[in-house]
Parts: C-alpha cells; sequence; structure tokens
C-alpha cells in the first residue's frame, strides 16, 4: 500500500488562521468528491472556525479518563477502519493524553500515513524542536509541546498561513481569537508587536530554506550545474553535560540556513575506563540529534581537543560549534580549556562557534567514574610542592638572619606537606615528609649542618612533624579513594539501569548493544562469540567496531573475554580491562546473551506465522479444490458421458447445451486456476511488474471481456492523465474486480466503471448496486479465500479481489473498498499519474505555498 501524502498549514503565530484554512480546503475538496474526514479539529471556541465545520463528516473522538477528568483524543483505530481518503488531524505537536496509543499526536498522524491515508494538519512556527531556545528568548515562554524538524520538513506541501502583526492584533481586539477576558492581558504579552514580527521572520525564513531546498532538488533533476554551493557540515562538541541540548538546537538552527547542510554531534570519551559523562543525558541527546535530522558519534580519545580536530577533518566539517567552558575561574590555571585549544589549532579550514549558555562558570558537576583520580598535572604538581618545595624554603628559611624560629619552621614545613597531598596524594606528601625532616634536621636542629640532634625535644618535634605529614598524606589518600569508589559505583548503578531499562523496553538491539559497550569501556571491537558445543568451531552472533586486521574469530584471539554460559562469550580488543570493569562487562554480556535470545524468539515467531498462514492458505485451497474445482469438473464430466452416450439420440438443440455446459465448466476452471496461479506468484513475490506510460482508456475496455456487454456503464474522459502501470497486471486487476461487481449486482444493475484525475493521482471507481460490506468486513474481503457471506452466488474460490489488491500494489497503486451511495460497494483503484502530464490541479487558496 502506498504511503499517504501529508499537507501542513504552518502557522507564524497563534490565531493567523491554520484551522480556517485547513477547513477551506477540505470543504473545496468534499466539492470535488473526495472522501474527506476531521479526524480531529479543535476549533477552540471561535465562532468563524466552528462554522467551517458544519457538512464534514466528524469522527467521534475517544474519551480518556485522567486524573479524575475526561479528556477527548482522536481515535486512530476509528479513523482506520473508516479509511477515508483525506483525514483532517490539527495540532500536528499536540502531547496525547496517558493511556493512548502513541505519546504525540505527530505519531498518531505518521499511522494514519503508513495506512495509505492522506493528512491535513497544522503547526505554528514555535512549536519546531530547533526553535525552541529562540522562541523563548523572544517571547518568555518555554514551548512543551514539539515536533521534530524532521516531521514537518518530510511533508509533502507546506504552506505558509501568515498574517501581519497589526493585522493579528486587531483579530485579537475583536475577539475573533481568544475569549474577551483574556484579550489584555495576551496583547501586553505574548501578542506584542515585536513578537509577532519575530515569530514572522521565523516563519519566512523557514520556509524559505524549504524552497531552497526545492529548488536545488530541480536543479538537481535538470542538470542545471551553472553554479556551485559548498555544503556545510557542523560538528558539535559535547561533554555530556545539560548544555548539550543547547548547542544541538543551536547547530541545528545553523545547518538550516543553507540547503544539505548536516549535523554531527561528537562526544569524546577518555580510554581509561567507563564513560566519564552521564549516560542518561548522553541518550536524550543522541536521541535529540537524531529527532533534528543529525547523526551521533562516539569517538575515543585522550586528547580532548586534537582527537575532535581529528574527527571534523576526517568528516569533512566546516564548522565546529563548542560551548562555553563550565569551568570556574581558578580552573583556568590548569590549562586554557578544550574551546581555546580548539580555536588556536583550527587552522583556516575549520569555522569554530563558542555558544554560551546556562552552565557557563558553574564547575562540571558531571557524574564521573574515574574522574576522582588525580590527574596528571595534579601529580606533578603535588611531586614539585613535596621536594622541590623543602628545599626553596630552606633556602629561603636560611637566608632570614635568626629566622622565625624552630617551631615556626617546622609549621612552614608541613603546610608544604599538606599541600603535595591535596595536590598529588599520599606519595608526594611522604616524600615532603621525608625531606622536610632532614632538611629540618641538618638546617634548623642544633648542632646545624650535621643530622645529629643534641636537644631531646626537638627530636620530639620532628618526629611529630613526620607523624602528622604522614596522617594527613593518608587522610587524603583515603579520601579520594572513598570518593573514587562513589563516583564510580554511580557511574555503574546509571550505566546499568538505563541498560536493563532499555533491554527490558525492547529499545536496544544486539549490534546497538555491542556498540554500548565498545564505547564504554573504549574498545577498539567488541563480538559476541557462540558455538553449538564445545568441540564445534566458534560462530560471530553480533560485532560493533572493527578487527584492523585479524578476525575475532575466538575467544582466546581477545584482550578481554567475558564467558556467557557454556557456549557462549563476550570478546573485547583494544585494550586489557582492570578487575573492576569486569563486573560491569558482566552485565553486559548476560543483556547481550538476553537480546539475542529476544531477535531470535522474534525471528521464530515471524517464521512460525508465516508457517501458520501457509497452513491457512493450504487448507483453504483443499477446500477449495475439493469443492469448487470438483464442480465444473462434474458438469463437465457429465456433458461429455451424456455425448458419448449410444442409448440416447441427442438433437442438434441439446447437444449444442451440453457443448455449451463444457465450455463454461473449462472457462470456469481456467478463470480459477489463473486466479490460484496469480495468488501464488503473489505469496512467493515473483511478480515483476513492467512499468510504462499507459492510457486508462486502452486497457479498461480490455479488462471487459469477461462480463455480458449489457451489465457494465463505461465512463472514462479522455483528458485523463497518462498513468504508469504495468498495462498486464492492470488489466488483470481490472477484470476481477468487473467480474466481482458484475457477480453481486442484482439483476438488471449496470456496474459502473468511472474514472477522475485527483492531483498526481488518478481513481479508477467499480461501482455495483449489491448488497455492500459493513465497514468491519471491508479489510477481510482482500484476504485469499474469502467470500463474505459465503453467498450462493460466489463461484469461486475467494481470490479475485486479493489477487486484484496484490496486482495494484505491484504496480505502485491502492485498492479499497467504500459504500455506494443508494447502496452497494465501489472499489476504488488509485493509479500514479506521469510526472508533467496533463493533469486536474485542485484550486489553492491565496497564500504562499512550498
Amino acid at each position: 500500500m502506498a504511503r499517504g501524502k501529508l499537507r501542513i498549514y504552518l502557522g507564524a503565530a497563534p490565531g493567523v488562521g491554520k484551522t480556517y484554512a485547513m477547513l477551506s480546503e477540505a470543504h473545496r475538496r468534499v466539492e470535488r468528491g473526495t472522501d474527506v474526514v476531521v479526524a480531529f479539529v479543535e476549533h477552540h471556541g471561535r465562532p468563524r472556525t466552528e462554522v467551517m465545520l458544519h457538512g464534514l463528516e466528524q469522527i467521534q473522538r475517544r474519551e480518556l479518563e485522567y486524573r479524575g477528568t475526561v479528556f477527548t483524543e482522536m481515535d486512530v483505530d476509528a479513523v482506520l477502519e473508516r479509511v477515508p481518503a483525506v483525514a483532517l488531524v490539527d495540532e500536528l505537536a499536540h502531547t496525547n493524553v496517558p493511556g493512548s496509543r502513541h505519546g504525540k499526536r505527530w505519531q498518531d498522524i505518521e499511522e494514519l500515513l503508513e495506512a495509505g491515508i492522506d493528512v491535513i494538519s497544522t503547526v505554528n512556527i514555535q512549536h519546531l524542536e530547533s526553535l525552541g531556545d529562540v522562541v523563548e528568548s523572544i517571547t518568555g515562554v518555554r514551548q512543551r509541546e514539539t515536533v521534530p524538524d524532521e516531521i514537518v520538513r518530510r511533508a509533502d506541501q507546506i504552506e505558509l498561513v501568515d498574517m501581519s502583526p497589526q493585522a493579528i492584533r486587531r483579530r485579537m481586539a475583536h475577539g475573533n481569537i481568544y475569549q474577551p477576558d483574556k484579550v489584555d492581558a495576551a496583547l501586553s504579552n505574548y501578542f506584542r508587536p515585536g513578537n509577532l514580527t519575530a515569530l514572522r521572520e521565523l516563519a519566512l525564513l523557514w520556509v524559505a530554506d524549504r524552497v531552497d531546498e526545492y529548488l536545488q532538488e530541480y536543479r538537481a533533476e535538470h542538470s542545471i550545474r551553472s553554479t556551485w554551493q559548498a555544503r556545510e557540515r557542523i560538528a558539535v562538541g559535547l561533554t555530556g553535560g545539560p548544555e548539550g541540548r543547547t548547542l544541538i538546537r543551536r547547530a541545528a538552527r545553523m545547518a538550516a540556513k543553507g540547503s544539505g547542510s548536516e549535523v554531527l554531534a561528537v562526544y569524546i570519551a577518555r580510554s581509561d575506563g567507563l564513560t566519564s559523562a552521564s549516560p542518561k543525558e548522553l541518550a536524550v541527546q543522541r536521541t535529540l540529534v537524531e529527532d533534528l535530522g543529525g547523526t551521533f558519534h562516539h569517538v575515543i580519545g585522550d586528547d580532548i581537543p586534537s582527537a575532535l580536530l581529528d574527527f571534523a577533518r576526517g568528516v569533512n566539517a566546516t564548522q565546529i560549534v563548542l560551548g562555553s567552558s563550565r569551568r570556574k575561574a581558578w580552573q583556568y590555571i590548569f590549562g586554557p580549556g578544550v574551546g581555546a585549544t580548539v580555536a588556536r589549532e583550527s587552522g583556516p579550514d575549520l569555522d569554530v562557534h563558542i555558544v554560551t549558555h546556562d552552565e557557563v562558570a558553574k564547575g562540571r558537576g558531571l557524574p564521573v567514574a574515574r574522574g576522582a583520580r588525580l590527574g596528571r598535572t595534579r601529580i606533578i604538581a603535588g611531586w614539585l610542592v613535596g621536594v622541590v618545595g623543602p628545599v626553596l624554603l630552606s633556602l629561603l628559611l636560611t637566608g632570614i638572619g635568626n629566622g622565625p624560629g624552630l617551631a615556626n619552621d617546622v609549621l612552614l614545613f608541613l603546610f608544604l606537606t599538606v599541600v603535595a597531598a591535596l595536590l598529588g596524594g599520599q606519595l608526594p606528601a611522604l616524600a615532603s615528609a621525608a625531606a622536610g625532616s632532614l632538611l629540618l634536621n641538618f638546617y634548623f636542629t642544633p648542632p646545624t649542618h650535621t643530622l645529629t640532634v643534641s636537644d631531646p625535644k626537638n627530636i620530639v618535634a620532628i618526629v611529630i612533624f613526620f607523624a602528622v605529614a604522614v596522617s594527613v598524606a593518608s587522610v587524603v589518600d583515603l579520601a579520594a579513594r572513598r570518593t573514587h569508589q562513589a563516583a564510580r559505583l554511580r557511574a555503574e548503578s546509571e550505566i546499568l539501569s538505563f541498560l536493563a531499562g532499555s533491554v527490558l523496553r525492547g529499545e536496544t538491539t544486539l549490534d546497538a548493544l555491542l556498540e554500548r559497550v565498545r564505547e564504554t569501556f573504549g574498545m577498539e571491537t567488541v563480538a559476541l562469540l557462540e558455538r553449538a558445543g564445545d568441540v564445534e568451531p566458534w560462530t560471530c552472533a553480533g560485532r560493533a567496531g572493527s578487527d584492523h586486521g585479524t578476525p575475532l574469530l575466538r575467544p582466546e584471539d581477545a584482550d578481554v573475554d567475558m564467558p556467557v554460559g557454556d557456549h557462549m562469550a563476550l570478546a573485547l580488543t583494544g585494550r586489557v580491562l582492570p578487575a573492576e570493569d569486569r563486573r560491569v562487562l558482566a552485565a553486559f554480556a548476560a543483556q547481550a546473551a538476553v537480546v539475542l535470545d529476544r531477535q531470535r524468539l522474534v525471528g521464530e515467531a515471524e517464521r512460525a506465522r508465516a508457517l501458520a498462514e501457509g497452513n491457512r492458505i493450504r487448507t483453504a485451497l483443499l477446500a477449495a479444490v475439493s469443492h469448487d474445482l470438483r464442480t465444473p469438473l462434474a458438469g463437465i464430466k457429465a456433458s461429455v458421458t451424456s455425448l458419448r452416450s449410444d442409448d440416447v439420440a441427442w438433437s442438434p438443440e441439446d447437444e449444442a447445451e451440453l457443448l455449451a455446459g463444457i465450455e463454461a465448466g473449462a472457462d470456469r476452471l481456467d478463470h480459477l486456476v489463473g486466479n490460484l496461479l496469480d495468488m501464488s506468484r503473489l505469496q512467493t513475490g515473483t511478480v515483476t511488474p513492467l512499468i510504462r506510460e499507459t492510457d486508462l482508456d486502452e486497457v479498461v475496455p480490455m479488462a471487459l471481456g469477461g462480463v455480458p456487454e449489457d451489465s457494465v456503464t463505461l465512463d472514462i474522459p479522455e483528458e485523463l492523465p497518462i498513468v504508469a502501470v504495468d498495462p498486464g497486471l492492470l488489466e488483470r486487476a481490472v477484470a476481477n474486480l468487473v467480474e466481482n461487481a458484475v457477480k453481486y449486482s442484482p439483476d438488471g444493475a449496470m456496474v459502473l466503471v468511472s474514472a477522475s484525475a485527483l492531483g498526481d493521482r488518478v481513481e479508477l471507481r467499480i461501482a455495483d448496486r449489491g448488497p455492500g460490506v459493513p465497514d468491519s468486513a471491508k479489510d477481510r474481503i482482500f484476504e485469499p479465500f474469502q467470500r463474505y457471506g459465503d453467498a450462493p452466488r460466489g463461484a469461486g474460490v475467494g481470490l479475485g479481489l486479493a489477487v486484484a489488491r496484490g496486482f495494484a500494489e505491484a504496480i505502485g497503486g491502492t485498492l479499497a473498498a467504500e459504500d455506494t451511495p443508494g447502496g452497494g460497494m465501489t472499489m476504488v483503484l488509485t493509479l500514479r499519474a506521469v510526472p508533467g502530464g496533463p493533469q486536474v490541479l485542485p484550486d489553492l487558496p491565496a497564500q504562499a505555498t512550498t
């Protein structure tokens, strides 16, 4: 079944008339004979909009109770059962009430489109996901209901509904938008002239970008290459912090300025174990960038600026978007930061954008796994303070005449030891304590310049100094270890909880899970290996990463292997993991086995369903052979036996009647066998259509050869557009439809075969005056071996309509059943018109259309 078409009325601001324009278009289509229903339209108490609903069929809404209040939402099942040609669905960005089939209305619309139903919807510019930050800065209101830009961009047609700010405010003042008691507040807040002007500019720019895309498509189709525009690729550097969402949206808006631009979000993790960012936040940012049409990348690298620049140049990026540093002012003593380094080393081929956000200078504040360990810079500083510091302090104190005294000298050396412990941990502090005690003994304890101590009090002072220094170093190191353990456990719990939740919800495939393992532990390759028995060879059930040479065929070839049961193992290459990481790795391995089993069970369930369907078809085929095929054979045999009989002298009239019976039985057998063969071809996927340009008035008359001449009325206008079909398959489909209609029509009632054009489609309608089919059975009549009601006039195995729909879908069309006005059933065969041919275009409103 062909996917339906989506048309969106995009409003520059609330109240510009999107819903009114949508309803006007619906009335125009109804006047042209299109089957249009109102699936969900909210008139918000606006009388002019409410009047436009009159004369349109409305689908009853579904009632849902939530927190003691009854809400109404679109009834998706009712719309799918009704199967209209066009459905009106207002407010594309609406969030459905909990308990609905989908969380967002645009997801409901996607289901309708997949069912072949055309949808007309509305949305305001402020509801686009990428413009959330901009709209909030203009209006001061954060839009909670948003729709991914990609959903709107995929629409087949976008129509801008625009109005000047002065006209909107006049409509507001006249009470055409809000109730009178809300007008003053709205005019002084959201509907200020500046706000409306800015929103209007946003809408015009967004639609202009769409026009540019259409122009590029036109140029490509017509091979116009007189000018060349470079393609912008924007790399967004993420840290896993909350500012990442702002950076992604900003980059998406930058990409929207030029057609064909790409957004590539990249997170660079260090190769020392578990990721240092929040898995939940990274998952949210991954989803956001994919919703905005970009891609997410995970890169391993210890030098963040170099890795980011290498990635940007590797993907031919033209711009890099980074956030302002979250470090506090004093933290700049450890270096200039990633943003400044990237900007300095980017060169002339890369533009670097530093974007401000709400987390600037608030500190990193990220849950870390190994970040509590002292970095290389701090360890070096600790050793310098612990070893060089006492020497410099000794030189300083010896250069001062009598000096501050031994007690003060001890305190000063103890201060250096504490600083060394805070910076570098236990070992630099112990070195500082040892060096300080020796220097105190040599330079400041009588007799000086010797290692002997004459006064026992001085010995006690030096011993106490050393003991205090060692104690401080031990406490600092213990605190660092405890902090590291707590942070690591926190990171592990976040990773495992997120992993378990996604696996239980069925959101993670095996390849995605193995990629998550590779990203988490910073490995090159991750593979899930299995074998049937102890002596059987290993096979790869799933893989992530690259081999870089020797393929990973056995757990023994990997740097790390984690057994999962007796005949399965998770193998990783890249580096050797510490023992503390294997606990998390074991959880990943167990989840990988669960995901693999689930995928196989799903595959087995699909195969079981296919076998069940095959058994059902075989059973129905046996029933058809035992009855429908035997009946004409029995008639043929009886007629032949009678003709060969020597006991009866048949008159010429009797012989002619018997021969006519034989011919009718043979024709019936030929028709039944032909349908069985056609159904077999459709079931096995061996139907290969030869699409070419065809006139309906050439094919349809040829399909009427199997029915009496006075049973069909043909109405095929000559000005119809040419359709792109396989003439042979189309003829067989139409023949089956017409024969079915004639078979169920009352005696003397004519079957009407008519055609009409609608935009880029051509509809062929076969209408009968038979008993009709209720809505609940309209889909079942297209299933194989189905004869609704098992009517006694049914001279077939119930394959005609199934074959017709199969051939219609094979040539890119659709086939649906509708009620015939006045009684009966109409089969609607929709075909694609050839682009560029004569078409009957609908009247469009005087509004900007893209």
